[in-house]
């Protein structure tokens, strides 16, 4: 076969090209001289924006930070004017409290890949409980610390081989160090059976403050063997601890630099909330107040008997109590009314659920369309499963389709996805199962795997006998008392 046919082809293509009709050209130029429109109106339109003066560009981004730190962060970087414009949250991010991550948490993957794992190639995902976005970020310093608690979306970690706490921001990367905790253990009771780690790293609850000098205090409140208030500033070698004990603790809430904990002072006169306010850092030596007794919880109905949780909602705290028994009640209250005098219930908390665990947390039922605005969603010991209480209806129903009872024997050894947020949610409330990578009651609670000897008292399995320990010496110091 003749090649000339193939050298002719391009020849031949050329041809027909010119001989193309003169309308389909004026199409095809008329849609270029559009596109060079639409290009310029996008430029000026940009320009514009990018024109806009600085004292406009910082309400913005004021408003937008006020939603999200990650909308926020979006916002700087559209143009260079506005990054210029507004402040850096980077090299801030702890020591300015407009830039804490107040809504974001650290999500539980499950299947035991706790932040740090090896499959996670350095990742840890984070989900907001009022929008229900999730990201991944990439911290690669898990490999040798591991989360206690979030405070405002700021992570606290202990550095495994000295015990160093610190504070990390996850989204600027900003972090501060504070005295390692082993210079907690000769404040642990000696009356305390087994290892003292277990009351010193199983935080109930912290806060941080900060001073207008910026100096930032980190106040700890441990497990109920430690009966002092631990406290230091960032920068120090040692902690320091409260002069006075504390017991009895039924909830406990870090809100605004503070903590909020419900106490029996007596038998007689049930539960109160104590508020216990910031080190004093001023003066030569510092200090710690005692708490202040702010208000009485709802007394109970002869035959009834309430617990009663600390939780935030909408940047105020609710005291939640839920009656014990099978005919389960649950009512709600502001705190700001009980200070008051006043018991107001609420049946409306605006559309949000709130989940009641070792930690309580509220989260907007319209960013996760399984869960139901107005709710309390708890474990149901009597029916083995979730529950969620809507407050205005008064009825009690399961949050899920099947049983945590058949979870467990379907998948003993393993969890089955996908699996409900409600499972993840309900986890973050534990902080013991929330920060190995866990699912609590799906699957075996395995111990640490890794750096076990630097974990001890973070590992779950060892939570129960401590807490039996914790109890006999809460009841002995009753008893010397």
């Amino acid at each position: 076969m003749s090649s000339s046919r193939y050298h002719s082809r391009p020849a031949a293509l050329a041809t027909s090209r010119s001989k193309r009709p003169a309308a389909f050209a004026s199409c095809s130029s008329t849609r270029r001289r559009r596109r060079t429109a639409d290009a310029a109106a996008a430029t000026g339109d940009s320009s514009l924006w990018a024109s806009l003066h600085e004292d406009l560009v910082g309400q913005i981004a004021w408003r937008v930070l006020a939603g999200d730190l990650r909308d926020y962060i979006r916002f700087r970087a559209v143009c260079p004017n506005w990054r210029s414009s507004t402040a850096c949250p980077r090299g801030r991010g702890i020591v300015d409290r407009r830039f804490h991550p107040r809504r974001w948490m650290l999500l539980p993957e499950g299947h035991g890949l706790h932040p740090g794992h090896s499959k996670l190639r350095g990742f840890v995902r984070f989900f907001n409980l009022s929008t229900g976005a999730f990201v991944r970020v990439h911290l690669p310093l898990f490999r040798d610390h591991c989360v206690l608690d979030s405070i405002d979306g700021i992570l606290l970690l202990q550095r495994d081989h000295d015990t160093a706490i610190r504070l990390l921001h996850p989204f600027t990367g900003d972090i501060l160090d504070f005295p390692p905790l082993e210079t907690l253990l000769r404040y642990v009771h000696p009356m305390l059976l087994g290892s003292k780690w277990y009351y010193i790293r199983s935080i109930r609850a912290a806060s941080l403050n900060v001073s207008v000098d910026e100096d930032v205090s980190l106040m700890i409140l441990g497990a109920p063997g430690m009966l002092q208030v631990a406290f230091a500033t960032s920068g120090e070698q040692q902690w320091k601890v409260s002069s006075w004990y504390l017991k009895d603790i039924f909830s406990e809430l870090s809100f605004q630099g503070k903590i909020y904990v419900v106490c029996e002072i007596g038998k007689s006169t049930g539960e109160r909330i104590l508020q216990i306010d910031p080190p004093e850092l001023e003066g030569t030596e510092p200090w710690v107040p005692p708490p202040k007794l702010i208000a009485k919880c709802p007394v109970n109905k002869p035959g009834k008997i309430s617990f009663y949780y600390l939780v935030e909602c909408n940047s105020e705290v609710l005291v939640v109590a839920i009656s014990s028994g099978i005919d389960r009640k649950i009512l709600v209250y502001r705190l700001a009314d009980l200070m008051l005098g006043r018991t107001v219930l609420m049946t409306c908390i605006d559309g949000n659920a709130i989940f009641i665990g070792g930690r309580n947390l509220c989260v907007r039922s319209k960013a996760f369309p399984i869960l139901v605005g107005d709710t309390i969603v708890f474990y149901y010991r009597e029916g083995h499963c979730f529950a969620e209480y809507h407050l205005s209806r008064g009825t009690l129903l399961p949050a899920l389709d099947r049983s945590i009872i058949a979870n467990a024997v379907s998948s003993p050894n393993a969890v089955s996805s996908p699996r409900s947020i409600i499972y993840h949610i309900n986890t973050c409330c534990y902080r013991q199962i929330w920060n190995k990578g866990q699912i609590k009651f799906l699957g075996k609670t395995a111990k640490w795997r890794v750096k076990g000897k630097w974990r001890i008292g973070v590992n779950l399995a060892s939570e129960a006998m401590y807490l039996f320990y914790a109890f006999f010496f809460m009841c002995w110091l009753a008893a010397a008392n």
